[in-house]
């Protein structure tokens, strides 16, 4: 586990995980709780360099989890999507910080 805010990723790694996750720059970018609208990221005029740009500047930027395995890459969101990449997706039982049960008991997906 990488703490992004703590350790940033280099330009090379987050471009690197953007293309893995098959997405833009833009689509990884974080709006809550950041400061996109004072920086007016929605404004189509910055380029996918410029929004790394700011991203690298401000890692808060940056949505999370990203998750990498060897059977791929892909922001965790939510966050039962990363049992699609997990080697042994066989976890048990597994229900979100809400409540919400996704894996039931008997070991089946509910969500």
């Amino acid at each position: 586990m990488i703490e992004y805010l703590k350790n940033p990723p280099s330009r090379e790694r987050l471009v690197e995980l953007i293309k893995a996750m098959g997405m833009t720059p833009r689509e990884l970018l974080r709006e809550k709780g950041t400061p996109y609208a004072e920086l007016n990221l929605g404004d189509p005029r910055w380029t996918d360099d410029e929004i790394v740009d700011f991203m690298l500047a401000q890692p808060i930027l940056i949505n999370r989890p990203i998750v990498v395995t060897p059977l791929g890459t892909m922001l965790a969101r939510p966050s039962e999507a990363v049992l699609d990449i997990l080697p042994n997706p066989d976890i048990g039982p597994f229900t979100k910080e809400d409540g919400e049960v996704v894996i039931d008991a008997e070991g089946k997906r509910v969500a």
